[in-house]
């Protein structure tokens, strides 16, 4: 693994469609959401409606989905680490907006990011432009975490990294399911996170802690 961008995680993608210029997809995309909703009855002739076939292509390839495109992911410089080496550095409660890649309903949740810097540090808004790189397309929750645990991991040449994201997945409630406060929570702990349980506590203590 070399490319910020690919995991060991990876999301299923289908290579020749990635080759298809983003006026090409919308294009396609809004004669099959305009297909879909005159399938299911509606009259697109309406002013409320007419446009939102288009309305949708556009939000799928620019928006939601644009984690799909390898060329989308951020530009990333490290800087000159100014602590002393090892002393962790904690990001909490990124919000996000993902997909869940069953039904495309989204997943609403936060994330968290620690790791143990060496030499060089990363921008905080970096920080945040990768999570959501990896957020915007459909995901699973676990693939989610993994994927952006591995990502900083490469590019911060360390393994002492350690990611957690809580989400509440909407699918769940358009369902039928009356739960509206569930979240569900995962974790990736590498390096010395996961060997350290003292520094595993702390992660967990700090992020729960502020969670709350």
């Amino acid at each position: 693994m070399t490319d910020p961008a690919i995991t060991n995680y990876p999301t299923s993608i289908c290579p020749k469609k990635l080759a298809i210029s983003s006026e090409e997809k919308k294009e396609l995309i809004e004669q099959k959401v305009r297909e879909m909703l005159e399938i299911l009855g509606l009259d697109l002739t309406t002013p409320s409606l007419s446009k939102t076939p288009s309305r949708v292509a556009k939000m799928f390839v620019d928006e939601v989905f644009s984690g799909l495109d390898p060329a989308g992911f951020p530009t990333i410089t490290l800087q000159e680490q100014a602590m002393e080496p090892g002393e962790m550095i904690l990001v909490k409660n990124i919000s996000f907006i993902s997909f869940c890649e069953h039904h495309l309903v989204p997943m609403v949740g936060r994330a968290h990011f620690a790791y143990l810097p060496q030499n060089k540090v990363i921008g905080l808004s970096k920080i945040y432009q990768v999570i959501r790189y990896f957020a915007r397309r459909p995901q699973l929750q676990e693939r989610l975490t993994a994927q952006i645990a591995d990502s900083f991991a490469l590019l911060l040449g360390l393994e002492d990294v350690a990611v957690a994201i809580s989400a509440n997945h909407h699918c769940v409630l358009v369902q039928g399911v009356e739960d509206r406060a569930s979240e569900t929570e995962t974790t990736v702990l590498r390096g010395l996170f996961r060997s350290h349980s003292s520094l595993r506590q702390e992660f967990l203590m700090k992020v729960e802690r502020e969670d709350g």
